[in-house]
């Protein structure tokens, strides 16, 4: 049996709203791969394979994404990599 246009419609309204938040790592000339890597694994948990992903395309390309979810699961992550020196920032 199909959903009524009504419960669909309530679907799609929570799901547009649950928005995920990203915090993004920007690429800086002052912080070892080591210590970034060392960071995403402990505060962002990652492994220590996505760590390295991370911190190559930060080196490469600039900025990388480390984190989605929801923004107070996030905010609090972000301050902690601030805190340890990185550049980044939760949008």
């Amino acid at each position: 049996m199909d959903e009524s246009p009504e419960v669909a419609y309530e679907e799609e309204v929570e799901v547009l709203t649950a928005k995920e938040h990203q915090i993004i790592l920007h690429n800086d000339d002052v912080n070892t791969f080591d210590h970034v890597i060392r960071c995403l694994v402990r505060i962002c948990d990652q492994t220590p394979e996505q760590a390295e992903q991370c911190a190559y395309i930060v080196h490469y390309h600039g900025k990388c994404v480390v984190k989605t979810g929801a923004y107070e699961d996030l905010k609090p992550r972000c301050l902690l990599l601030l805190e340890e020196g990185l550049s980044a920032e939760l949008v």
